[in-house]
């Protein structure tokens, strides 16, 4: 961004703030001594016609004829009368009702709905005096009322929304317009001195354009101010001519410097069809770190294709050569481009973990996203293996989030940058999980409990896997859900923690009504069917959910 931008984008804001500030202070004066004068106005009419009826009542109680109905009536209509003469304008009305809601005087035709004579009417029944606003014949009033007892009349004086603030609204329309006209004369007075203070600066990047450019150091600078402007052109001046100066020495420096990087990158063409680029990138930066492992905590994902040994067979050796490396790419390329490292190949399987070298806030979503793009990515796969009349990949995908060892593990002679520990062996197990749950791909709790709500998902069991004792939730996921899906894996997450209830029985129903919308879930027959189980044989009082199992 330019300075003179920065300067306009600096002192515009500061200028028409102080201008709103300064118009909206005159704008809140003006407007609420207007408006404080209208009502006084509303207040003073409807208290001289209060004041007026206490006199008409006076003077029929003085003269004891309060209950001689044509006296009472002579009095209502001097009342009504004096209300026309409050009346200074088309907008204002004065009219009253009585105690059932009826409208017994107006000082001109009025007709009012029901819900204008049931707001108007609880006013009155709460015989209090208050002033408001609402519609009253149509019409959006400001109204100032009182209750006169000795008539039994809620008498109300009105005056049109728009007449009643029509001073308001002109001088919010004078404040606007003043205002803009300030802030367009501050933009035009900051552009002439913005364009003012930036030329000395142009005239210096113009001539260091020119030496760019050409080449030619025996250019400088015009000197025009005694500022800092011509005190930075002055140093421009000096540092071109010690530039001149070295000029020659930076030359071969660059020279030797190009010989090293295409050195550089030729040792990392070669060593990358093996080596990450990230951990070549770390070697270069920090050689040294390089034989250090640490603990971190990583996602591990394993993926191996179902009966490989079959298709094996079936295949000639070059054919199965060519069939692995367009699988191997597809996926491989997936896992890269949602920053996760291939470990190794493990015959057919892949091993990759997201973590390490580099790390990233979105890891553990990154390594799930990629699971599901390695899925849809063997359907494009299998569709061209059938055009080639080769057999179909199947595979398995399990993915882990643990605590892990990585680093450079081996010998002087050949060392591996890889991960070992336990959440290894499990991200393993899950893979091999998904024959067992008919499942193509799942992850673990502790994943699970970072994606959750990224990703639809579904708890499918607690497992011992082979050679352990404490259980693990395992989940299915996927990229979307249809709406029958979204239904029955919902349904089915209910029914897995009434399982663990041990409320066998409302599990068991909870996931025929699975069932019925997902026709064959092999995961809500397979819960069913214990549940079934342990209804007829209630579990020990210690018993956890936990399924053991007893194949890899």
């Amino acid at each position: 961004m330019r300075i003179r931008s920065k300067i306009i984008l600096v002192v515009l804001p500061i200028l028409i703030l102080t201008l709103v500030l300064a118009q909206a202070a005159g704008w809140f004066s003006a407007t609420n001594g207007v408006t404080r004068l209208a009502q006084e106005l509303l207040s003073f009419k409807i208290y001289e016609l209060e004041k007026y009826a206490d006199n008409q009542w006076g003077l029929l109680v003085d003269n004891g004829y309060s209950t001689r109905p044509e006296m009472l009536d002579a009095a209502k209509n001097a009342v009504s009368s004096y209300s026309r003469s409050l009346i200074l304008s088309d907008s204002e009305l004065i009219f009253a009702l009585d105690s059932d809601g009826n409208l017994v005087m107006a000082t001109k035709d009025i007709a009012l709905n029901y819900e204008e004579k049931t707001a108007l009417r609880s006013g009155f029944l709460r015989k209090s005096d208050f002033l408001g606003n609402g519609s009253i014949g149509g019409v959006e009033r400001v109204y100032k009322s009182f209750y006169f007892a000795p008539f039994d009349w809620y008498i109300c004086l009105t005056e049109e929304w728009t007449a009643f603030y029509h001073d308001v609204d002109t001088i919010t329309t004078q404040t606007i317009i003043a205002l803009v006209s300030a802030s367009l004369l501050a933009i035009i007075l900051l552009l002439i001195f913005s364009q003012a203070l930036t030329r000395p600066l142009n005239k210096i990047i113009r001539t260091m354009n020119t030496i760019i450019g050409s080449a030619d150091l025996s250019s400088r600078v015009e000197v025009e101010y005694n500022d800092e402007t011509g005190k930075l052109a002055q140093t421009f001046n000096a540092m071109i001519g010690d530039l001149e100066r070295a000029y020659k020495q930076t030359k071969r420096f660059a020279f030797e410097s190009v010989l090293a990087r295409k050195k550089e990158q030729r040792i990392r063409q070669i060593f990358q069809k093996y080596v990450p680029k990230d951990l070549i990138d770390k070697f270069f930066a920090s050689p040294e770190s390089m034989l250090v492992g640490e603990n971190r905590e990583l996602a591990i994902l394993f993926s191996d294709i179902r009966s490989f040994t079959t298709i094996s067979e079936s295949l000639a050796p070059d054919d199965l050569v060519n069939s692995l490396n367009r699988y191997f790419s597809a996926q491989v390329d997936i896992i890269m481009n949602h920053n996760g490292m291939v470990d190794k190949y493990i015959g057919d399987a892949i091993m990759a973990i997201w973590g390490a070298p580099v790390k990233h806030d979105d890891d553990a979503l990154q390594s799930v996203l990629s699971g599901l793009d390695m899925i849809d990515a063997l359907k494009g796969f299998n569709e061209n293996q059938q055009k080639l009349g080769k057999p179909e990949f199947h595979i398995g995908i399990g993915i882990n989030l643990g605590l892990v060892t990585v680093g450079n593990i081996g010998s002087e002679r050949k060392m591996d940058y890889t991960v070992i520990g336990d959440s290894v062996n499990l991200a393993s197990r899950l893979e091999g999980l998904t024959k067992t749950y008919r499942e193509t791909l799942l992850i673990s709790e502790s994943l699970y409990m970072l994606v959750k709500g990224k990703v639809p998902a579904r708890l499918l069991d607690t497992v011992a896997v082979k050679g352990k004792t404490r259980g693990i939730k395992i989940f299915a996921v996927r990229r979307t859900l249809n709406e029958a899906e979204t239904q029955g894996w919902k349904l089915h997450n209910e029914a897995m923690l009434l399982f663990y209830k041990k409320q066998f029985a409302e599990a068991k129903q909870k996931l025929e009504e699975v069932l019925s919308i997902l026709p064959g879930d092999f995961n809500a027959e397979n819960i069913i069917t214990r549940c079934t189980a342990y209804i007829a044989n209630p579990p020990a009082p210690q018993w956890d959910g936990v399924e053991v199992m007893k194949t890899k």
